[in-house]
């Protein structure tokens, strides 16, 4: 019996009491505190899982946004080259009907100038007979002469006619 007497022993009874009294407290506290922090663990747990399906959704609808995209720059880009071929065709045929009236033009010109080369060849010729009409009469040539000259002035309009 001694051991009720000892002071140590009732200093380490008095330890477990107090350990075991505020062991119990403390015990709910931090069990609560850790209840508090696992479920602010799996709420921020839910709330990436959350976060992270909305990620691969917005991924999902870009993905399909940017394939549409590129669809429609691929169409855009098709009808740019249709509308570049077509507008050299264009351009081709434009340059082939402006070739076409040049050409025309010039062929219209050469038979002009053709005509009035004719136009001038004839006037000259009409001048010679005439100066050789003028020339016979002013002259008085007999007859044979006369015609000697005028077969002559054909023959040589028909050589510079041709």
């Amino acid at each position: 019996m001694e051991l009720l007497q000892d002071a140590e022993f009732w200093v380490a009874i008095a330890f477990v009491v107090f350990v075991v009294a505020v062991f119990r407290p403390a015990r709910r506290v931090m069990i609560g505190g850790l209840d508090a922090r696992s479920q602010r663990i799996r709420a921020d747990l839910e709330e990436a899982r959350r976060l992270r399906e909305e990620a691969e959704t917005l991924l999902s609808e870009y993905q399909r946004k940017q394939r549409e995209a590129e669809r429609e720059v691929a169409g855009i880009v098709a009808r740019a080259r249709e509308e570049a071929q077509r507008g050299a065709k264009e351009a081709a045929s434009a340059i082939d009907a402006a070739f076409t009236r040049r050409e025309k033009a010039a062929m219209e010109k050469i038979a002009q100038a053709e005509v009035e080369a004719l136009t001038e060849l004839r006037q000259r010729a009409t001048d010679i007979a005439t100066a050789a009409a003028r020339h016979l009469l002013t002259e008085g040539l007999d007859p044979a002469r006369a015609r000697a000259l005028i077969s002559g002035a054909i023959s040589e309009f028909e050589q510079r006619a041709h």
